[in-house]
């Protein structure tokens, strides 16, 4: 007496069918939100304004967020290149490791970080 064998029938395949399905779909929702995602034009900046600013970002080491002014095949402008300014020369400065020239610049301006010391979660 076999009752295991005339019970079950293995489905093969399709049972693995919805492992592939929801990482798929996970894959295409994130697509999805980074074609929806657009970053606002912020107001461009003349070249003493950004000069200010970087000045300040230097001597009170102070982070800052780079708007650039070249755009995605969408027209949307790209995300802002974050953190303390580096160092620079004639053509531009470094935001941490990513080297900006002052002609790409159309917004710079403060931001704070948190530090990771100070989130806290306790609801």
């Amino acid at each position: 007496m076999n009752y295991l064998n005339e019970e079950y029938h293995d489905r093969g395949i399709k049972k693995w069918a919805g492992f592939y399905l929801s990482e798929h779909t996970a894959a295409q929702e994130k697509l999805t939100d980074e074609r929806q995602k657009s970053n606002p034009q912020k107001q461009q900046l003349n070249p003493q304004e950004i000069a200010l600013v970087v000045n300040e970002a230097i001597l009170k080491n102070r982070s800052v967020a780079v708007q650039i002014e070249a755009v995605d095949q969408n027209g949307c402008y790209k995300d802002d290149i974050v953190g303390l300014v580096a160092g620079g020369d004639e053509l531009g400065i470094y935001i941490n490791d990513t080297k900006v020239d002052f002609d790409e610049i159309r917004n710079v301006q403060f931001i704070s970080l948190k530090k990771w010391t100070h989130l806290t979660d306790y609801n």
